[in-house]
């Protein structure tokens, strides 16, 4: 702060940054879910089927109803419900107050990037397909990381 209690315009700019990169997030979240987060194949001489936050949901709603929701709620619904609250909190719409429960909230978006690379880990050490990862999921994971960036700089802003 400056002697008149004005903001020093550095803080400003970085404080307008967090709010450029969370809005951001609102737009990246959607492309991750879309974008292929790995390709597998059984046999290598076959093709590989990309799959996406998206269509692993589909593929999950189809067979095991629970299972398809706590991925919901992992993958789509913990980390926008953040996102939009940090935003909320940043345009000064919800007191500070809500950082700790969204920073929870962000956490648990994390667990759903960890799945996916056991899932990853586990099948390429059976053997008997063939798994490569795709941009989707370092764009998913980025996005989580750079959630809880933003949370953590939020929380020590406020």
């Amino acid at each position: 702060m400056w002697s008149d209690g004005a903001p020093r315009p550095r803080a400003d700019r970085f404080d307008m940054l967090l709010r450029v990169a969370n809005l951001s997030l609102l737009i990246l979240y959607p492309v991750a879910w879309a974008a292929p987060l790995l390709r597998a194949g059984v046999l290598p001489l076959f093709g590989l089927t990309e799959i996406s936050v998206l269509s692993g949901l589909k593929s999950l709603w189809d067979t095991d109803l629970f299972l398809a929701l706590i991925v919901a709620v992992f993958a789509l619904i913990a980390p926008y419900v953040k996102t939009v609250g940090l935003t909320l909190v940043q345009f000064r719409l919800i007191g500070p107050r809500a950082l700790p429960v969204l920073q929870a909230i962000g956490k648990l978006a994390m667990a759903d990037v960890f799945l996916i690379a056991l899932y990853v880990t586990l099948s390429k050490g059976i053997g008997i397909g063939r798994i490569e990862t795709a941009w989707g999921l370092y764009l998913f994971t980025v996005c989580v990381l750079a959630s809880l960036f933003i949370g953590h700089r939020a929380q020590k802003i406020a």
